[in-house]
Order: structure tokens, then sequence, then C-alpha cells
């Protein structure tokens, strides 16, 4: 039985704030940019007119998902699920993303599947899932050098490839390119292959707090989704930030 968003709300006038864990993600979560980055619009058309606010903290990839794990976050953005099972994860996604290698410009290595990464040296930020390349990297350690995602995650491994620390990293294409056109340095390095895409999620602790029921916070989510996906918002927010892919293909 499909329910009214509307009956959902409570009182729009009693507010209450949902604390979300965020990193600074562009054009995903864009932290410090005149635009919020499209998922963070996205999130807050779905809570708008609701009884609830959103407050968006930005802190490393790992810190966040802990925060959350640990219920001292209620929700964390934007997670595929493999990178935190252990959260409550709506029906709806926020998006989706894809795991790219990165190399210079002057290489011409090319991720063509698994066995392509023989002697290769890779970086990989911690805790985020490779998707299909989760079992390879855990059986093959010696292959990757892992660090912690934060605001200058990209560039940092753009240089290190500048500097031969690695012959490859892996993070997600959007945000990398994104990133190193901001930064004027994406003409030294090219796209090199990708694996498979996986959706993104604003997903929930589940350690029950006291004065939210995150199983409402979800069934609003998700309602609210249904009702935006039959207007042009989404694709015209899409749109706004280059994203030309459908948001649920």
């Amino acid at each position: 039985m499909q329910v009214d968003a509307s009956s959902l709300l409570g009182n729009v006038d009693k507010k209450v704030t949902i604390s979300i864990a965020a990193i600074d993600w562009c054009p995903q979560i864009c932290h410090q940019d005149i635009d919020k980055g499209y998922v963070v619009e996205l999130v807050e058309e779905v809570f708008k007119g609701t009884q609830y606010q959103l407050n968006i903290e930005i802190y490393p990839w790992s810190r966040a998902i802990k925060l959350v794990t640990e219920g001292k976050a209620d929700a964390l953005l934007s997670p595929a699920k493999a990178e935190a099972p252990q959260l409550l994860f709506p029906k709806n996604s926020v998006g989706k993303q894809q795991m790219c290698f990165f190399t210079e410009k002057s290489s011409d290595w090319i991720y063509s599947g698994i066995e392509s990464l023989t002697g290769q040296l890779i970086g990989v930020a911690k805790d985020a899932s490779i998707e299909e390349l989760n079992e390879y990297a855990e059986l093959n350690p010696q292959q990757f050098q892992y660090q912690p995602y934060h605001e200058r995650y990209i560039i940092q491994n753009a240089h290190k490839l500048d500097k031969k620390r690695f012959d490859t990293f892996l993070f997600t294409k959007n945000s990398t390119i994104y990133e190193l056109k901001k930064l004027n340095e994406w003409h030294k390095y090219r796209l090199a292959g990708c694996v498979s895409q996986a959706k993104i999620y604003l997903a929930f602790s589940p350690i029950k707090s006291t004065n939210k029921d995150i199983k409402k916070l979800i069934n609003i989510f998700d309602q609210k989704m249904v009702e935006l996906n039959k207007t042009p918002f989404i694709n015209e927010l899409m749109e706004k930030y280059g994203l030309l892919d459908k948001l649920n293909e």
C-alpha cells in the first residue's frame, strides 16, 4: 500500500534536526562551493516542507562512517551499500558512482579486467568500495596503497602519480575529473578504465535515537523520492551539474 508522504510529516512547526555526516565530494557534495552538490540539493528537496531540518557536517570518510555506525550522527551521505553494510538503507538511491583508474597522461595501461592488474601498484581510498575488485584487493594487499579520503585526496594521489609512488589510483569518475579540471591539472592525467557502477544512498544509523524514528525517516525519504521522480526536478538537477545520466536507471 502506498502511503501519502503528507501523512508522515508530523507537525512541521516543531523542527527536528537530522545530523548527517558527509565528505567533501564534488559534484555530489560540495562543501566550499557556491553550489552545494547535487546529492545535497536532492536530499534538501526531499525533506523540504517536513518537520525535519538537515545539519550536514563534513568529515574524513572513515570517520563519517564510524559516527553514523555508532549513532553519533543520524545519517551518512552517500555510501554504496558495500561501503557501510551495517547501516539502514532506503529503497531509493540518491545517485550512482563508478570507480575508475587514473594514470599519468604518458601511460598506455588500461584496466580491462582483473588479469590486467598484474604488476600494477594501485592507490585507493580507505573504506571505499571498489566493487568487483574488493575480493582481489583482499587477496593481493601488496598491490594496494590505502589512505584516508579527505578534501585533498584526489590531488595528493595525482601528485603521487607524478612522483612514481604508484602506477595508478582508483577513485570515483565524476569527482576525480571534476576536481582535477577545477585545479587545471586534468591535462596531465587520463582515465584508464572503470569497474562497475554502484548506487549511492542516504543511509541511516542502526542505533535507536531517543527523539527520531528512523523507520519513519526512511518512509518519508522513499515516498518523497517517488514523488520527485514524477517531476522534472531530478533530471534538471543532474543537468545543472553536467551529469547526463538518469538517477535511477
